[in-house]
């Protein structure tokens, strides 16, 4: 899980892993600590001292602050809220954009309940012209995402376009419209005004 400052629960950064999977957890426990243990029953020298402890492999520095925590933990109450109001945002982009005939919408399946945390749209035609128009009008629209086998990293370990076609289908058409809790009706009414006037 992500509680990046965008997604539906913030800690301002980090994230957090659910398993149940107790040789995972334990692995993963490690990692995020440089890979070190002072658990007594994992030590291989387990008589040195109550001070000694061990890095048994390497790991990372991804250990989460107690600030953080409390801040994410704050924001869980909330989720509910958060969630319905995205889902309000969304049913007034999908009311007022249904009959636009260069606009694909996001699709919700039946027996599925997203929790919105991105609203992307398909523009069937110049795509780039009306992201601009979009911006230029302050609108904070975005695209999610670009492909990950066309980022330079994987075009040098082999990747090339062409591979993932219905990845690069999607993403020449994707603007990812604003949609957060705190938007107001009145910015909800401006973004489906200017979406509007340039498609």
């Amino acid at each position: 899980l992500s509680f990046h400052a965008v997604k539906h629960i913030t800690s301002g950064e980090g994230g957090m892993i659910l398993t149940n999977n107790k040789d995972i957890y334990e692995k993963l426990s490690m990692f995020r600590s440089h890979g070190v243990t002072r658990e007594i029953d994992k030590l291989l020298k387990k008589d040195e001292g109550p001070w000694y402890y061990e890095m048994q492999f390497l790991g990372y520095n991804y250990r989460i602050t107690d600030f953080q925590c409390a801040l994410g933990m704050e924001q869980l109450k909330k989720l509910g809220t958060f969630i319905e109001r995205r889902r309000e945002i969304v049913e007034k982009y999908n009311k007022a954009f249904a009959k636009i005939d260069g606009l694909v919408l996001p699709v919700e399946k039946d027996k599925v309940k997203s929790s919105w945390h991105l609203y992307v749209v398909q523009v069937k035609n110049e795509r780039r012209k009306v992201f601009e128009s979009l911006r230029k009008s302050g609108i904070g629209v975005n695209v999610h995402y670009i492909p990950v086998h066309l980022q330079p990293y994987y075009q040098n370990l082999g990747y090339k376009a062409g591979d993932c076609p219905n990845a690069e289908t999607y993403y020449k058409g994707a603007i990812t419209l604003p949609l957060y809790p705190k938007m107001t009706d009145e910015d909800v009414d401006r973004v489906i005004k200017v979406v509007k006037e340039v498609n």
